[in-house]
């Protein structure tokens, strides 16, 4: 983050703070039992998000195009689709775990950010192609569904070790029923598959008709970001396969989501900052204002 022009740092600090300012009243919120301070959740997330769209507009405004060509505009986007799911769904979900468990989500995505944020950089000529748009909208909502899905997996295991030690209390109003987390981690997972094969089969689509991305079909085949993908892809297809002509166990079911999420995680974040993944389109950085008055 310390890389960001001086406007874009100053604009994901307040990020920063107003989504902690929110986990924090998502954490009194469930420790109270009490939805009295979700009136407080609404103005503070989408202040945040209005700030992330900022920062967007700062950087097209710089590279004069539609800055999504990197991780740190995909994490943007993907927390600003937290919100607005947060939004829409809180109308019918009234329980006190639900704004908590998103905000906890957005705020650790907007962390995320903040490690692999960098300056705006220039398309390349693939990115502004059908498939590019198709590939990055698709895996940007298959990288939603997989993070519902390893929330959904967390609290099932919260809550089935609860109720394991009979702590029943501890456990109602604060979490769903297991069953319904079951329904919830099982549906999110088949929408992340769904997603991921759109955005694997458009990425290959994008991979046959571009020549400026400069990659080899070797070198697609190993690039460390789309190995880890097409893996977790394969898990996924696995996993709900068994599912249907055996009979997996909730808790497998449960831990493997999370492997998934975790590979995900990696092949996003870890495969640029220690792989040097070859699976970018963007040109040459746009030059960072000078954040030091020379005069």
């Amino acid at each position: 983050m310390l890389n960001l022009p001086l406007h874009e740092m100053i604009l994901w600090t307040l990020v920063i703070v107003i989504y902690s300012g929110a986990a924090v009243v998502g954490v009194v919120q469930l420790l109270g039992e009490s939805r009295r301070y979700s009136r407080y959740l609404v103005p503070l997330m989408v202040s945040g998000a209005v700030l992330e769209a900022a920062v967007l507009v700062a950087r097209a405004v710089t590279i004069k195009a539609v800055p999504l060509t990197g991780i740190f505009e995909s994490l943007i986007v993907l927390t600003m689709v937290f919100v607005l799911a947060y939004l829409f769904l809180g109308i019918t979900v009234h329980r006190v775990w639900f704004g908590s468990l998103v905000v906890w989500v957005i705020l650790g995505l907007v962390i995320l950010a903040a490690m692999v944020a960098e300056p705006a950089s220039t398309a390349q000529e693939a990115a502004s192609t059908p498939w590019a748009i198709a590939h990055a909208i698709a895996m940007i909502l298959g990288g939603a569904a997989a993070t519902l899905a390893t929330a959904s997996a967390v609290l099932y295991l919260l809550g089935r070790h609860k109720l394991k030690q009979k702590k029943v209390l501890q456990v109602l109003g604060k979490v769903p029923n297991i069953e319904r987390l079951q329904r919830m981690n099982m549906l999110s997972l088949r929408a992340c598959f769904v997603l991921m094969s759109l955005g694997l089969a458009s990425g290959i689509g994008l991979a046959t008709i571009s020549s400026s991305l400069n990659m080899t079909g070797w070198d697609w085949a190993t690039d460390p970001k789309i190995v880890l993908i097409t893996a977790v892809w394969v898990l996924l297809g696995l996993v709900l396969v068994l599912c249907r002509s055996a009979k997996l166990k909730e808790r497998t079911v449960a831990y493997v989501t999370i492997v998934a999420f975790a590979l995900i995680l990696f092949a996003v974040v870890g495969t640029s900052v220690f792989c040097g993944s070859g699976h970018k389109f963007t040109g040459r950085g746009a030059e960072a204002p000078n954040r030091l008055d020379n005069s």
